[in-house]
């Protein structure tokens, strides 16, 4: 029987269901939604914070338009053009409900996976470009300068106790990613969410501007500060550190690694592997066993030992490579031969601390 004939014979006793994403639908048609502008309240119009300058200090409720459009995830996601063109940045009126034009789109009309970094770090997953601070209302794409998961949100009514309002907040946000933690600053109308990407919290921060949860508010999403507990920067600092060795990690050749580990052992005087392999740290009279499950004694760091350790074959260490080391040995081999001649010719030290501590008992 053939590969592909067991293949499909396989397939037919255990069949795994493929999900395949539909062509994307049109969320609206164009010309539904109303193009409504800001209230003038000033003589100005500052593009940057998107508002009349010198005229809403005073930001109330009036001031702010619900959204008419509510994205969809179940219904709305889909193929577009960016499926077969390579574009991997989403579409930011596909995020905010609004994308006319489904699958003839030339975003992405999908949630942002977590697992895939965007193409230019300075970029959202909208492809909008960041800046190096943050806007003083928090607002706008975000800074490129720190990696932010968190958003403010802003305007909740509260009907109940802490968690009741903790529990709405999470049924709404759950849906653009997965969320690490929600903090609900009770009696305060104000709540916290961390998404376990910050990809996710880009998305996020779009599709629930200005919308509703369960009490038709109208919700002010922004960037979060930084968290002033130690316990999270401390936390903080570790998760993008662990996140930095994974990526070099993955960029490596594993083959470099081993070559790396076994010229480190070789000057350390660490137990290699008949490839290679540096073995775990033992004691000097017990045995250690590699990468491989080979068993071999620790060697000590004597002239000796890194010799008989240099003849074998060490797997992907070239000639001129093993050459070098040789030559490193015998150069060590010579500088303690010098070394123990000099102590033996010396004269000993007296144990006097003289006048001068020149080794003389008497202070003349």
């Amino acid at each position: 029987m053939s590969t592909d004939e067991q293949t499909q014979a396989a397939t037919s006793v255990n069949p795994k269901p493929v999900k395949k994403l539909k062509p994307a639908r049109k969320q609206v048609k164009a010309g539904d939604v109303d193009k409504q502008e800001t209230i003038q309240t000033g003589k100005e119009y500052n593009i940057w914070y998107n508002k009349w300058a010198g005229g809403d200090r005073e930001d109330n409720y009036s001031n702010k338009i619900k959204s008419q459009t509510r994205c969809n995830i179940k219904k709305d996601s889909g193929l577009t053009r960016a499926n077969q063109t390579g574009v991997r940045y989403h579409c930011l009126f596909f995020a905010r409900g609004c994308c006319p034009y489904g699958w003839e789109c030339n975003y992405l009309h999908v949630l942002p996976d977590p697992n895939n970094a965007m193409p230019d770090s300075s970029k959202d997953s909208f492809a909008r470009d960041k800046f190096a601070d943050y806007r003083d209302d928090m607002g706008g794409v975000g800074s490129f300068n720190r990696q932010n998961r968190t958003l403010y949100v802003g305007r909740i009514k509260e009907t109940g106790p802490g968690p009741e309002t903790e529990e709405i907040v999470n049924r709404h946000f759950k849906e653009w990613g997965e969320i690490e933690r929600i903090r609900v600053l009770q009696y305060r109308s104000v709540a916290f969410v961390t998404y376990v990407s910050e990809l996710s919290a880009q998305f996020a921060k779009e599709a629930m501007a200005c919308q509703s949860l369960d009490n038709d508010e109208i919700l002010n999403v922004r960037w979060a500060t930084e968290d002033p507990n130690p316990v999270q920067k401390v936390a903080e600092k570790h998760r993008l550190e662990e996140m930095g060795q994974e990526a070099i990690k993955a960029r490596m050749d594993p083959r470099i690694v081993e070559a790396m580990r076994a010229v480190r052992a070789l000057e350390d005087g660490d137990a290699l592997g008949e490839e290679g392999q540096v073995l775990d740290a033992v004691d000097d009279d017990s045995e250690a066993i590699g990468f491989h499950g080979v068993k071999r004694r620790k060697i000590e760091a004597s002239p000796e030992s890194l010799n008989e350790q240099l003849s074998r074959p060490v797997g992907l260490l070239t000639a001129d490579t093993l050459e070098g080391l040789r030559y490193f040995t015998e150069i060590r081999n010579r500088n303690g031969s010098m070394a123990s001649q000099n102590v033996s010719m010396s004269k000993p030290v007296s144990t006097g601390l003289g006048l001068a501590d020149y080794g003389s008992d008497e202070d003349d």
